[in-house]
């Protein structure tokens, strides 16, 4: 009797701990370490009241937005969402003297903080190329510091960083990752660079879109390799390590290329990634059914909160591109794509909360799925926020009938 009293004992424990990990940390956790690129070159955006909705509807509570628009930093005061506001490439060279750094910072980021969330200041998008033409090269860092120091003097410098969003061009090699290494003509700026995220402990930013490797190799390129799908995978010949997708080799490229800049400690995030659902007929790989497995699974590996081979102890934060798809943006209909959702905030194809909780759901499934689902809805309807309260309070029943006949157990004798 007393063996299965123990055997009973341990039972309830067991399922004591899967109760608090689907109450606490379960299907419905927030996904902290991926948030969302929110444009707006777009023809009639959602108000960024409705955005807010969105957000709470994929469980993200990180965002970034391409300039300091005071409706959206007004309408995010006072919610969960953390956000990174960006400094207009146009601006780097005002922004280099140090009195209009203040005066920026004064009139676009202290009215609204700490209400409003900022976290960080992306100075410009993708500055460092290898042929500086329009002369921003040589105006990044000094907008940079002189940025930073306005936080500084303001006091706010231990709550928002400063950094710059970089392309994946800034590589002179990616593949095999420990091969991971700049261009000796972006060599100068990019160690002043790093020197300053160094200093200020601020993350190195990286838009890095396993899309395009794709698109211009797809013979050579797997496909389920690049869309995080389970496949065979590459083995760094010099460090051994195994990636099962491109994004996480592209993350250790950079390591790497900043390890051999003589700079360690440096966390690097990725500002940018994601696949387009159509494109020109030129742009292979840019499909409906392609995006929707990026994303989704891309949104279940940031659930579990991984690192990359080189650094798996380091949880890497990823912001998706795009939340929507941006019909004013020139170029090829890729560029048009990249949305999770429509403007007018009709969902392009499902990678919704619940698919995040799937292990099963098959790329097939999301884009019938899609076609059901391009009505205009707001996730976060009073049926959607009912059946999560009855999902959370099913579970708190749960464990506390467990804990009290645990209890119970325990002082009945045997």
């Amino acid at each position: 009797m007393e063996n299965f009293s123990c055997r009973i004992s341990v039972m309830i424990r067991i399922l004591l701990v899967v109760s608090l990990y689907f109450l606490d940390f379960g299907f419905l956790r927030e996904v902290t370490s991926l948030g969302i690129n929110y444009g707006q070159l777009g023809d009639n955006l959602l108000p960024p009241e409705k955005v807010l909705d969105l957000l709470s509807s994929l469980r993200l509570t990180r965002a970034r937005i391409y300039d300091t628009n005071p409706q959206i930093l007004t309408a995010f005061a006072n919610s969960n969402v953390e956000l990174i506001v960006t400094v207009e490439n146009e601006m780097l060279a005002q922004l280099m003297d140090q009195e209009q750094a203040l005066q920026w910072v004064n009139s676009h980021i202290k009215p609204y903080f700490p209400a409003t969330r900022i976290t960080g200041i992306a100075v410009g998008n993708e500055i460092i190329t290898g042929a500086d033409t329009t002369g921003l090269t040589a105006n990044l860092v000094p907008a940079m510091v002189s940025i930073h120091g306005a936080l500084a003097q303001l006091g706010l410098d231990s709550h928002i960083h400063v950094s710059t969003p970089n392309s994946l061009a800034v590589l002179a090699e990616s593949y095999p990752p420990s091969a991971g290494s700049f261009k000796t003509e972006v060599y100068e700026t990019m160690s002043q660079v790093l020197k300053f995220l160094s200093s200020t402990k601020a993350p190195f930013w990286i838009n890095a879109y396993p899309y395009f490797a794709y698109k211009d190799n797809p013979n050579k390129i797997s496909l389920d390799y690049v869309l995080f799908n389970p496949n065979s995978g590459m083995v760094d010949p010099y460090t051994h390590l195994h990636y099962d997708n491109m994004l996480y080799a592209q993350v250790d490229a950079v390591s790497f290329a900043i390890a051999r800049m003589g700079y360690s400690g440096i966390e690097i995030r990725v500002s940018e990634t994601g696949w387009p659902s159509k494109g020109d007929p030129s742009e292979v790989g840019a499909t409906m059914e392609n995006a929707a497995a990026y994303n989704r699974n891309l949104m279940r590996r940031q659930l579990q909160n991984e690192g990359t081979p080189w650094s798996p102890n380091m949880r890497l934060e990823v912001y998706l591109f795009a939340l929507f798809n941006e019909d004013l943006k020139p170029g090829q209909t890729s560029e048009r794509n990249y949305g999770l959702y429509r403007p007018d905030g009709t969902m392009c194809y499902n990678v919704g909360p619940f698919a995040l909780s799937s292990s099963t759901t098959s790329t097939s499934t999301s884009t019938s799925t899609s076609t059901s689902t391009s009505t205009s809805i707001s996730l976060t309807s009073s049926a959607t926020k009912a059946a999560t309260m009855e999902y959370q309070s099913l579970v708190y029943s749960l464990f506390v009938y467990l804990l009290t006949f645990h209890v119970f157990m325990r002082s009945r004798p045997f």
